[in-house]
């Protein structure tokens, strides 16, 4: 009996209460609270503020379908189809006030979800301008790309709480990438570096050396008789690769932008690369000299605006003084706003030219985005697949870049999706 208590108790949550959803349950203490707050984003309640912690048995917010089985905002100040409407209101304390019922309610997951749904589906864009509401907040990688594309509007009071939200997530960011990064990119380094032909003792790579000998092993000397060295170059410590990352930085890009601002960081850190990093719309913008700080770099993008692929293309190009040292990487969706053919001739002469070229649809945990699949299928007739990459991904994609792999063929056994 109690497990069908229960049952209803979960199927009350989902259906979200009102005469046609067939439960007869009534909700009380937490759960009750936990309805209110989704039946102010998801449903047709009258708001945190008038919700918060009380109970409502009848289950307002209802509907047919369900609270999670109707259309998206349709631009009517929160209603959506079916006379459904969301109800956090454009009150300041209201919605604070809500933020903190689903931290309460909800693990982070689901609170990273339940606000990124509240800023598209309730127009919230304008309250996170107010300090404490940034306080409020759960911070993620799409609450990021919201306050980098408010940047520019913001009073300085706000401006100063984001960075500081900024700064706490590219921590986080840093801690789960960075030391897989290097650890990738050193090891390709490494590969790339190796010489048959050591100058120096000291240059001489013994444990591959040994095992790259093993069949010359003399069991009665008990010894390993060398026919092949292989060591490090010289010049291990010096700059041997050049990384150009050039990003769009178009409104859907925005979790592309956070993702790759940190990997820029990490790799700029590298002193045997030279990484570049470059953002564009319209215009472009080389943030090479912000990469000691990815937060400045994020805060020196501007999300939005028009796309000139070929424009920053053309730039980039001007970057790479060692082509056949060189990985130039474009994120982008592929919507070119610039000259189409012009952008498709520079990547071909940048290929042709020996620099190894990847292009992204998304740096991001979403997976493949809407992209124009005309360039992007162009762009694989000459030979560079364009696929959307995860981050726990990248430091791979960029060790097969830098020992340049088959990027066409490690795609095909590493993305799911592209």
């Amino acid at each position: 009996m109690a497990g069908a208590e229960e049952r209803l108790r979960r199927w009350r949550l989902v259906l979200g209460g009102g005469a046609g959803d067939g439960t007869g349950c009534g909700l009380s203490g937490a759960d009750a609270g936990m309805d209110a707050a989704l039946a102010a984003l998801y449903g047709g309640g009258d708001g945190p503020g008038d919700g918060h912690g009380g109970g409502h048995g009848d289950g307002h917010g209802g509907g047919e379908g369900g609270r999670f089985g109707s259309g998206r905002r349709s631009g009517d100040g929160g209603r959506q189809s079916g006379g459904r409407a969301g109800g956090l209101g454009a009150s300041a304390p209201r919605v604070a006030r809500w933020l903190g019922d689903i931290r309460t309610y909800f693990p982070s997951t689901v609170v990273q979800v339940m606000q990124k749904d509240a800023i598209e589906r309730l127009d919230l864009t304008r309250l996170l301008l107010e300090p404490e509401m940034l306080d409020a907040v759960e911070p993620d990688v799409h609450l990021v790309g919201t306050l980098l594309a408010l940047n520019k509007v913001m009073p300085d009071q706000a401006r100063e709480s984001a960075r500081a939200l900024v700064r706490k997530v590219v921590e986080e960011l840093e801690r789960r990438l960075a030391q897989k990064t290097r650890a990738a990119v050193t090891g390709a380094l490494d590969r790339a570096a190796r010489t048959h032909r050591p100058r120096r003792v000291s240059d001489i790579d013994w444990n591959r050396t040994i095992r790259a000998n093993l069949r010359n092993y003399l069991p009665e000397r008990n010894t390993v008789v060398p026919s092949r060295l292989v060591g490090y170059a010289r010049g291990q410590r010096a700059v041997r690769r050049e990384v150009v990352l050039c990003v769009d930085q178009s409104g859907s890009m925005a979790a592309s932008v956070v993702y790759a601002g940190v990997f820029g960081a990490v790799l700029a850190s590298m002193r045997s690369l030279k990484t570049s990093m470059v953002v564009f719309d319209t215009a472009v913008v080389d943030l090479t000299d912000r990469l000691h700080d990815p937060v400045e770099v994020l805060f020196g993008t501007q999300l939005g605006g028009g796309t000139d692929i070929n424009r920053a293309v053309a730039y980039c190009q001007g970057l790479i003084t060692r082509p056949a040292d060189s990985v130039f990487v474009l994120v982008s969706d592929l919507y070119e706003g610039g000259v189409r053919q012009e952008m498709l001739r520079r990547v071909a002469a940048m290929t042709q030219a020996g620099v190894q070229v990847v292009v992204l649809l998304a740096l991001s945990d979403e997976g493949a985005p809407f992209h124009d699949h005309e360039n992007a299928a162009a762009l694989a007739a000459m030979g560079v697949p364009a696929f959307a990459c995860t981050p726990d991904v990248f430091p791979d994609l960029m060790a097969a870049a830098l020992e340049r792999r088959d990027i066409s063929r490690w795609a095909e056994h590493n993305i799911v999706s592209g």
